[in-house]
Formats: C-alpha cells, sequence, structure tokens
C-alpha cells in the first residue's frame, strides 16, 4: 500500500463503509478504522440518546429508533476508554474479526475523537468531560496522540464549551468545524437547524483567533444535482472572510457521502467533482486542501 492509498484509502472496504458505535458491550467508547484520519480513531460518544441540534439531509444516525443507553454516565465511559486505549496500543483490537483486514499502515492510535451520534458540545459538563478523558490519555502515556472534537461548531460561545476548548488546546486538541454551505439558504437545506448561519460563522471564526481549525465539508448531490457553481464560490468567499477577521485555517477536508444517508434525495459526488471542488477552494482561498471520496456502489 502507497503513501496515496494510506491518505485515501478505498471507501468500498468493509471498514469504510460502516462506522458503528458500538464495540462488545461498550456503550460510549467504540474504535473506527477512519478514511481521514489514516488510523484508528477510538471515538467517544457524548449522545447515546441521539439528540442533536442539526438535523442534516446526510446524517447515517437513524433517529427514528431510539437507543437502549439515554445517558452518559461519566466512570463507565472513563473505563471504557482506558481499556480501549489499552487494546488499540496492544495490537488487541486487531485480533477483532472486525479489525483483522486493517492493513498495516491503519494499525496505528491516531486520536481520540469526540464524535457520535450528536453533537458533543451539547453535552452538560463539556468541559470536565474533555478534562477527565485527557487525563486518562496521560496516565497511557500517549501524550503524542491527537484529541480531536467533530462539531458542528454552534455552541463554541458557551462558557463551559470553550472552557473544553481550551482543555483541547493543552492536550494536542484538534477542531474539525462542520461548514459546508456558502449562503444561509443552502445551509437550512443542508443542515435543516433553527440555529443562525452567521452564529455558526462567527463561532467559527472566534474559535480559529485563538487556535488553528480543521474545516470539514461534507459534499453530496441533492436530487442529483451537485453544489451550484454560485454556492461553491460562497463557500470560498465564507473561508476567506474567516481567514481575513484573523482566523487561522489549517486544513479545509472535502468529502462526500460514504455511508447510507439520512434522506434517499442523497448521493455521493464522484471523485473527479471531489477533486474539483477542492481545487477551487485551493485557487480561492490559498488553504491547504484534502479531498476524500465516497462510493455508494
Amino acid at each position: 500500500m502507497d503513501t496515496d492509498e494510506v491518505l485515501n484509502p478505498p471507501t468500498s472496504l468493509p471498514l469504510f463503509r460502516a462506522h458503528p458505535r458500538n464495540f462488545a458491550d461498550n456503550r460510549f467508547v467504540y474504535p473506527v478504522i477512519s478514511r481521514r484520519s489514516g488510523g484508528v480513531s477510538v471515538g467517544i460518544n457524548l449522545n447515546p440518546d441521539k439528540v442533536c441540534n442539526f438535523d442534516c439531509i446526510y446524517c447515517q444516525v437513524n433517529r427514528v429508533s431510539q437507543s437502549e443507553t439515554r445517558f452518559v454516565g461519566q466512570e463507565p465511559l472513563l473505563a471504557e476508554l482506558d481499556a480501549m486505549l489499552s487494546l488499540v496500543t496492544s495490537g488487541e483490537l486487531f485480533l477483532d474479526e472486525q479489525f483483522a483486514a486493517t492493513p498495516e499502515p491503519l494499525r496505528r492510535l491516531n486520536d481520540i475523537a469526540f464524535s457520535g451520534d450528536g453533537e458533543p458540545t451539547t453535552y452538560r459538563n463539556f468541559d470536565r468531560i474533555v478534562e477527565a478523558c485527557a487525563a486518562v490519555k496521560r496516565r497511557h502515556g500517549l501524550d503524542a496522540v491527537k484529541m480531536v472534537l467533530i462539531t458542528n461548531a454552534s455552541r463554541f460561545h458557551r462558557p463551559a464549551v470553550a472552557r473544553g476548548l481550551a482543555i483541547l488546546d493543552q492536550n494536542q486538541g484538534e477542531i474539525w468545524a462542520k461548514l459546508e454551505a456558502g449562503t444561509e439558504a443552502y445551509y437550512k437545506l443542508v443542515e435543516r437547524t433553527t440555529i443562525p448561519f452567521r452564529l455558526v460563522l462567527d463561532n467559527i471564526t472566534a474559535a480559529a483567533r485563538i487556535r488553528p481549525l480543521v474545516i470539514q465539508a461534507l459534499l453530496m448531490r441533492i436530487g442529483g444535482e451537485p453544489p451550484p457553481e454560485a454556492e461553491q464560490e460562497a463557500f470560498c468567499d465564507r473561508l476567506n472572510e474567516i481567514t481575513a477577521a484573523g482566523g487561522h485555517l489549517k486544513l479545509v477536508q472535502i468529502y462526500t457521502v460514504a455511508r447510507p444517508p439520512a434522506e434517499s434525495f442523497v448521493a455521493p459526488l464522484s471523485d473527479a467533482e471531489v477533486d474539483a471542488v477542492a481545487e477551487r477552494v485551493r485557487q480561492r482561498t490559498g488553504l491547504a486542501t484534502a479531498a476524500y471520496y465516497g462510493s455508494m456502489s
């Protein structure tokens, strides 16, 4: 497997076609082989109740059925994280049938990611859980391992979330903030939320003034059509506005649908379409951009 395959492994691999948020008897902590991380990402699900303040048309979470786990217990979560880190770093994870086919270059712990079945920053004591998980990471001697927050950036202005972001900064933290629209209308079409687009943009800008952010943009065909040219241009305009206001964006991830979405009218972009958007972003903004492909076939 060459470097390009490690950075952008084939989405057709079963490892990338499903990201189940359950492993063994765990309720909160789960391992995935992440195409964007290029290795093992240990996920922490702070929203087992499936409650989210966005209702994205491409979301893979089944919000019709209720989860058996409705509340997050901090001590059980930390115990699961402790055991999972031991499992991954020892290599025992790859003895499991689900992970036995993992290519050798991907058999590494890349990050601990706050992600899951909803927006992680809606967790009431977000700052406390981040600090507790960071302490577990330190006990394992994993100072170099990143802590990633995958977020829609809707609550960065809340004090507990701001404190949580600062704790991440002290523990190899990296924020992956969702931004996949250039206009309010397209934002509402894709995200289906009452949270104003301007609030998200302001939150991303303010956070990016303090530390470099990664922008994650999942783009797709809606009703058979890719994002309109004008929308793609507006998306680049928003990125330029963030950097012009003093925000530091270290990377823009352009990716597309790789697993069954919430709505049947959503479909992945072709590889060429993903590449074209990524190139437009590079040319219009000068930002580092990475492309990740999807396949529903």
